[in-house]
């Protein structure tokens, strides 16, 4: 029960190192202690709601924005449930995006287009896919959870602002993955992903997604107020922005209903 993508947005992607152990671990034991202590350390926020604003770029600099709600559930035993609604531009109000993550198995999503007055199931396979015509795909609106991936601790090295980060390489285990692996970089500290470089079929790299201006919440949990997407093969971006976190709302399974999408305002 990892934060997605969308909140975080993870999701959020995470990379982290729990106390030494009395043995040495290999490169794989040591990257699944890693994911294992972080995604640990975000359990218990029970649910979560903000506002979001993304700015989508294109390769001469010219940009759309774009401003959605999104609502989140933490999961017990399997992975979070999410919910994101377009608020704006006015030709894709009411567009709602709905997500069931699991730990094992094909997440299940769905797109609600108010113009089309239809939900449309996204397919395991399309998972590669943009969404909304973001530079994140829609596997990285999903929450993030530990079974998906293979692991393998890198090395540590400084990443900026005096922050100290531990590298790690994950490998998604779903052949449908758009990504053949993730190299993340975690502050020591707090645990906080500070970039995710992504490579695709071909072993390329695609993308890297960036966190900045965290806030803490109840005391334990990170979120970034910012996150930046950029594709090196395309020379697009995509920044999103979040306000207004809420925890502990009171949102419960009904809330994320794919019978209800068609509602939504």
């Amino acid at each position: 029960m990892k934060k997605t993508l969308i909140t975080a947005l993870g999701v959020t992607l995470g990379f982290s190192l729990i106390s030494s152990p009395l043995y040495a671990q290999t490169p794989e034991e040591k990257g699944l202690s890693i994911a294992q202590e972080a995604d640990k350390r975000d359990n218990g926020w029970g649910d979560q709601t903000s506002d979001m604003k993304m700015v989508l770029f294109n390769r001469q600099g010219e940009s759309s924005e774009r401003e959605m709600r999104s609502k989140t559930l933490e999961v017990m035993g399997d992975g979070d449930k999410s919910l994101s609604i377009f608020d704006k531009p006015r030709d894709i109000r009411g567009t709602a995006f709905l997500t069931f993550s699991h730990t094992q198995g094909a997440d299940d999503q769905w797109l609600y287009l108010p113009a089309l007055k239809r939900v449309k199931r996204i397919s395991s396979r399309n998972k590669s896919g943009p969404f909304m015509g973001s530079e994140f795909a829609y596997e990285d609106m999903s929450s993030q959870e530990v079974d998906k991936y293979t692991y393998k601790y890198l090395k540590d090295e400084p990443c900026g602002d005096g922050l100290n980060c531990f590298v790690s390489e994950r490998y998604p285990t779903d052949e449908n993955s758009g990504y053949t692996k993730q190299i993340g970089w975690l502050d020591q500290t707090h645990y906080r992903p500070i970039k995710i470089d992504f490579y695709d079929r071909k072993n390329a790299l695609l993308k890297t997604l960036s966190f900045s201006d965290y806030n803490q919440y109840l005391g334990k949990f990170w979120r970034a107020n910012k996150m930046e997407m950029i594709n090196h093969q395309t020379g697009k971006k995509s920044i999103v922005s979040f306000a207004n976190y809420q925890f502990k709302t009171g949102l419960q399974d009904s809330d994320f209903s794919k019978s209800k999408l068609k509602r939504l305002r």
